[in-house]
């Protein structure tokens, strides 16, 4: 039983302005995953105007407290204000246009600090925006991505600086620094300006026109001003042979993986049941490198009793490593469901079998090791398998509404949850990979369409590779699809109604199509979308996107185990419960956490402008 999965090789080279994740020193959750950010809240005079919620101010003070109280533990956070140490007469306009405070750096979030540091603001002052800009990414790190989220209630009333000139020099000053902007009840002259400064650096505009709006859109465009990819789990280290493989029961680990190092890891797995064992590798944003040296391969093998090779093996690989894109390989063993017939027989039966990962080549530019994840599943036997497998995918229906805001999270663990058919809406930046996750249980189906909307942009500064990714609770890609996008609107899938399963059931694994074998387990599924760097460096018109989702089919009762458990330790019950995975090892019906991360996508190019558009053209669907 082997497979390799080849992505297709890059022609043109791809522009990525991101510096490499710094990596954790043991394995442990990497807290620089989440992008510094610093809000910028406005505390002119003008904040004082009424507000269903009481004043402009009041409104903000709520809106930040919210997005605070649900931001990651790991986030790095900070608060600067203008506008509170002097009035707003004339008379005071040199010293109020010099009164920008940082009143919290952007470390690690201190939510009680933080809220009590926005509690305190009393808004009297002028508008310096663009002196509050240089301040707030002075005390943002000198390096990585950063950003920068302003919310206010009007322009700058202080310029010069003018503050879309600020945003220009900060990115003319090759800073990775986005800034967001929200326009809080604001009129035509100060939406342009702060549209401007967003746009200058590669960030997102948004309108709120009231406090209730405002509560709801601050949360959502700070989060994803955080988002990018974390590594997490259980710290694990895999041993450099079977004999001293450390034991990994059914869960989510983390370890670490050197250049052309093999890591073991033992599995205990009952008879009858199937293990289910998954490597995750996420590569840093390494700008400037070949196409012809930017690919990373995994391998796995499984060996059963007394190290003996069993002789089945995967090989995945992913080209243009250097977007940022992450790798995932899954073992489906089936060893342990079938008769031992003697001692000799060392790969059949129950016994403790184990597994392997080994970084076979690699890119130029990525650091001698990097975190390695890990997901590992056991799944008794069952004594009814449930309904007969079936082939026939769910019909999309096209939603309707102008959907349901929602931020994609930079990983699988904090992939945010579609609560079933609907349109959603989000927008990312060049280079922006986000996710998704929608439960299915025993019966029921998904199917989806990612539509990327006209961003005003034009030329080299806006082609890009758009791609999409549907995983299954296990690790595996079932569907993916590419394209090109030019500022223009565009969809994927191109050629297909939808990108879609069929009703999950436990039988569907004896299909003959490998897809449909993979939609034989109940619980989260995750639909990946990428929005690839630009053509040319500097690229960073953000693009607004809209998925289209349906859940459907009739529940099912699903199959029966030998024994309770499920396959991640969580108590299945009658008919087989389906998995539940939460994020950052949180227990939902005390599941462990299970998930992976999106495949790379790459770029083919021919001559002139078909070798640029064709930088953005991937792979077609498998």
């Amino acid at each position: 039983m082997s497979r390799y999965s080849k992505f297709t090789a890059v022609i043109a080279a791809g522009v990525v302005a991101c510096v490499p994740v710094a990596l954790p020193a043991v394995a442990q959750a990497d807290d620089s995953q989440y992008a510094p950010t610093m809000l910028i809240l406005d505390a002119s005079g003008s904040m004082q105007r009424p507000d269903p919620a009481g004043t402009m101010m009041d409104a903000a003070k709520s809106a930040v407290r919210t997005f605070v109280e649900s931001a990651p533990a790991a986030a790095k956070v900070g608060l600067t204000t203008y506008g509170t140490g002097t009035g707003n007469s004339e008379a005071e306009k040199a010293a109020g246009c010099r009164d920008v405070s940082v009143l919290r750096q952007p470390d690690t979030i201190d939510r009680a600090a933080l809220i009590g540091a926005v509690d305190g603001i009393q808004p009297r002052g002028w508008t310096p925006m663009g002196a509050s800009l240089r301040e707030a990414a002075r005390a943002l790190p000198d390096s990585g991505p950063r950003s920068i989220v302003l919310v206010s209630d009007g322009d700058d009333t202080c310029s010069p600086p003018d503050p879309c000139d600020v945003a220009r020099e900060l990115k003319q000053q090759g800073l990775d620094l986005v800034v967001h902007a929200i326009g809080f009840a604001v009129d035509d002259t100060a939406r342009a300006q702060l549209r401007c400064m967003a746009e200058a650096t590669g960030g997102t505009y948004n309108d709120a026109a009231d406090g209730p709006a405002l509560k709801e859109i601050l949360p959502r465009v700070s989060t994803a001003a955080l988002r990018n990819y974390r590594a997490s789990g259980t710290p694990i280290t895999g041993a450099g042979n079977y004999a001293g493989a450390p034991v990994a029961g059914a869960g989510h680990y983390l370890d670490t993986i050197g250049q052309g190092e093999t890591r073991y890891y033992a599995v205990d797995v009952p008879a009858g049941a199937t293990a289910y064992f998954t490597g995750i590798v996420s590569f840093p944003r390494v700008p400037g490198v070949s196409v012809t040296d930017d690919f990373n391969t995994l391998g796995s093998r499984v060996y059963g009793r007394d190290g003996e090779d069993c002789l089945t093996f995967e090989t995945e690989q992913a080209s243009k490593s250097s977007d940022g894109v992450a790798l995932t390989i899954t073992q489906t063993w089936e060893g342990a469901t079938k008769q031992r017939t003697g001692s000799s027989d060392k790969c059949k039966g129950d016994g403790r079998y184990y597994f392997t990962l080994t970084w076979d080549r690699v890119s130029n530019g990525v650091p001698p090791r990097l975190p390695l994840e890990l997901i590992v599943g056991v799944e008794p036997g069952v004594t009814d398998p449930g309904p007969a497998g079936v082939t026939t995918q769910t019909t999309p229906v096209e939603p309707s509404g102008p959907g349901t805001p929602v931020t994609g999270a930079g990983s699988f663990t904090e992939a945010v949850t579609l609560d079933g058919s609907g349109r959603y809406s989000d927008t990312l930046r060049p280079g922006e990979y986000v996710f998704y996750r929608v439960r299915l249980d025993w019966g029921r189906g998904l199917a989806y369409r990612v539509h990327f909307e006209e961003n005003g942009g034009q030329g080299l500064d806006v082609i890009s590779n758009i791609a999409t990714t549907l995983y299954s609770p296990l690790g595996e890609e079932i569907d993916f699809d590419t394209a090109a996008y030019t500022g223009r609107a565009g969809v994927l899938p191109t050629n297909d109604p939808a990108i879609a399963t069929t009703p999950v059931r436990y039988a569907n694994r004896d299909a003959n199509d490998s897809a449909v074998r993979k939609q034989s387990v109940a619980g989260w599924y995750y639909i990946a979308v990428k929005l690839g760097s630009t053509f040319t460096e500097g690229g960073s018109t953000p693009v607004p996107i809209r998925l289209d989702l349906t859940v459907a089919g009739n529940p099912e009762p699903g199959p029966t185990y030998t024994t309770n458990g499920g396959i991640f330790g969580e108590d299945t019950g009658p008919g087989g419960k389906p998995i539940a995975i939460a994020a950052d090892g949180a227990n939902e019906d005390s599941s462990q956490t299970m998930w992976v991360v999106i495949g790379a996508v790459i770029v083919v190019g021919v001559a002139v402008l078909a070798a640029i558009i064709g930088l953005a053209l991937a792979r077609r669907r498998r």
